[in-house]
């Protein structure tokens, strides 16, 4: 099995163990136009239009879809400052973003501006996504959209080999920056929460968050999966409300030892 067909080998079983209802994607930043993979649409090319990321996102997983977003094609300038395509305006960094529509001061605004995750500047030109199960170039990122049980099931998988939990910087804002970038920048997984432009304008569920995984996590998270659902944790589950649920046998014995058996 070559790499890349090992890459959507695990497309398939992600959708499959986690019983995705979108594709999950694979993500790779653009270091040269040149580097636009073969098949990818351009939206201002293409399309005659921009498009905001986390809409190029949706084409990609809901209709498996490889675009391509350059700093030509982006409508929204979040992603373009975080992605490090541009440097940020001045006006950005004085926090005009987020005041007045959401915080109460252009100091909180510009908290928010100046703790926003950024790439290097010039680094890349673009990101291309596309489903994961039938990608054809490496990703440097996984992005799946879940739903809760979904994202628990995902993190038990995270935790299976070393067991640590989970930190995250979360937002309101821009989850095709802060679902991402992080995970690039601190080579960790990254929980994310989608946000208004993904909602009202790239058909997010109400129900669904964001997991991300690096690259370098992904094969880890395979074998978390696997195990995990070796030891009954698996979708789909059935429900039942019992009062002093039967536990396993670990959490039985710790509970006797807290007195609460």
């Amino acid at each position: 099995m070559t790499e890349l067909n090992m890459w959507n080998a695990y497309g398939e079983e992600l959708e499959r163990r986690v019983r995705l209802k979108t594709f999950p994607l694979a993500l790779k930043l653009l270091e040269h136009e040149e580097d636009v993979p073969q098949g990818a649409q351009r939206p201002l090319r293409d399309f005659g239009y921009r498009l905001m990321l986390c809409q190029a996102f949706q084409l990609s997983r809901r209709e498996g879809v490889a675009v391509a977003m350059l700093s030509e094609d982006m409508w929204c300038h979040e992603p373009v400052i975080g992605y490090g395509l541009q440097e940020p305006p001045e006006y950005f960094l004085e926090g005009h973003t987020r005041y007045p529509r959401d915080v109460s001061t252009l100091e909180a605004g510009s908290h928010y501006a100046h703790e926003f995750p950024r790439l290097e500047v010039g680094k890349y030109v673009g990101v291309v996504s596309a489903p994961l199960r039938t990608t054809n170039f490496h990703p440097d990122v996984i992005m799946i959209y879940c739903d809760g049980v979904q994202l628990s099931l995902l993190l038990l998988a995270r935790e299976w080999k070393e067991g640590y939990n989970l930190k995250c910087a979360l937002s309101s804002h821009a989850v095709c920056v802060y679902g991402v970038i992080p995970t690039l920048l601190g080579g960790e997984c990254q929980v994310g929460v989608p946000c208004r432009g993904d909602h009202y304008s790239a058909m997010a569920g109400d129900d669904e968050v964001v997991f991300a995984v690096p690259r370098g996590k992904v094969e880890d998270l395979m074998a978390g999966l696997r195990y995990v659902e070796e030891t009954d944790s698996r979708l789909p589950r059935g429900y039942n409300f019992l009062p002093q649920f039967p536990q396993p046998d670990n959490y039985e014995k710790i509970a006797r030892m807290m007195g609460l058996r």
